[in-house]
């Protein structure tokens, strides 16, 4: 019996929604998270110094009390600071260490030079975390040379400020890695924007383009067919759009389907109205397994290289558009009889329909069509998208 984690109450999840909600508030609210944490440590030093529990560390135990007030305010009150200037924060604080290690008052609060080391290697280059060792050095040393017998040791103090340092480096490169994931995503769904507004745009206008040439010929002689040439125009115009608008939904959350297999006839009958006689068998559409996406591929596979057709074959050119459905999957043929002049392989039209085709774990293959009896030229594009188990 398996167990949904991202429903079952557990203390994981409710520690990371008040983490959220920590780094929401803080996000919003900076200066709310600053003076709370400043004033906590504030009060824990001053309860220190007013206690007397500075005392048990001490090297000279009978200082002044005002003096110890105010280092453990020097010690604290510039941490408000810490992120926005960390470094100047270090030295303020290294400064106050500096006078508690050399008077032998060695306040507990000189711990919290740590802190302000922590922002430093989270917010600054590497080489900054050499000057902030140098100023947490700098008050150890002095203590060690002024009394240099029962001194503190100074392990515990080096721990604490590797271990800052260590945590701030770790943070650091989480939310690097997040930010390359955010810009891969982003890279990602520009070029699969841009590979739909490819075959839509050049599609569409390939098909409108040879609608309007066929429009001025037959104007002379047949001017209702001129007619129906500006009404395909037309209709055409409106499915680009209507397909852009798909597109660019995406980016306002719209669920308007894509084109799929059902849409291929009227695909294909809009090629054959801009003047590419087309002849199609199109057997998979009934019965087919595949998933939305997969059918968005076909339909580009065969948008894109009827479009190559229209503007590569060159006059007098036909094609032939075959959909097949078998046990292993489904496969589409594209061919048509026009002279194969160069390698049209290395397109941005093809390479988006091999990614495509690649998402879907199918091959594709793009070439002229091999020599042989009665073949001619002519050029073929191949699509083979496997059978999934269970369609998205």
């Amino acid at each position: 019996m398996t167990t949904d984690t991202a429903t079952t109450p557990g203390p994981s999840r409710y520690v990371r929604r008040l983490l959220a909600r920590v780094r929401a508030l803080d996000a919003a609210r900076p200066w709310v998270w600053d003076a709370t944490l400043t004033a906590a440590l504030t009060t824990s030093a001053l309860v220190d110094a007013a206690g007397g529990g500075w005392r048990t560390v001490a090297r000279d135990p009978a200082l002044p009390t005002w003096l110890v007030l105010a280092l453990s305010l020097a010690l604290t009150l510039p941490l408000h600071w810490r992120r926005r200037r960390p470094t100047a924060v270090l030295a303020a604080l290294t400064a106050a260490a500096l006078i508690s290690t050399t008077t032998g008052a060695f306040l507990q609060a000189g711990y919290f030079q740590a802190v302000p080391v922590f922002h430093i290697a989270l917010r600054r280059p590497p080489r900054a975390l050499l000057g902030a060792t140098a100023l947490v050095a700098a008050p150890l040393v002095a203590g060690a040379l002024r009394f240099p017998a029962g001194t503190p040791a100074a392990d515990p103090l080096l721990w604490t400020y590797a271990l800052a340092a260590l945590l701030g480096i770790t943070v650091r490169s989480r939310q690097e890695e997040r930010a390359q994931e955010v810009r891969l995503a982003a890279a990602a769904e520009r070029a699969r924007i841009a590979r739909e507004m490819h075959d839509i745009i050049g599609h569409n206008l390939s098909v409108i383009t040879g609608l309007a040439d066929g429009g001025r010929y037959a104007a002379a002689k047949n001017p209702e067919r001129a007619a129906q040439a500006l009404d395909a125009i037309g209709t055409t115009s409106r499915q680009a759009l209507t397909e852009l608008r798909r597109v660019l939904g995406v980016l306002t959350a719209d669920r308007t389907p894509q084109p799929g297999l059902a849409e291929l006839p009227s695909l294909i009958e809009g090629v054959r109205k801009a003047g590419l006689p087309v002849r199609s068998s199109l057997d998979a559409i009934d019965g087919h397994t595949l998933s939305t996406g997969a059918e968005l591929t076909v339909y580009r596979v065969v948008q894109e290289a009827l479009t190559n057709t229209m503007k590569h074959a060159g006059p007098g050119a036909t094609a032939t558009v075959t959909l097949e459905s078998g046990p292993q999957g489904v496969r589409l043929t594209v061919t048509d009889t026009g002279k194969a002049t160069g390698p049209l392989g290395s397109g941005q039209g093809l390479t988006g329909m091999r990614e495509r085709a690649a998402l879907y774990d199918g091959t594709l293959d793009c070439g002229p069509l091999p020599p042989g009896p009665g073949s001619g030229s002519g050029w073929r594009v191949r699509l083979r998208l496997p059978r999934e188990d269970s369609p998205s």
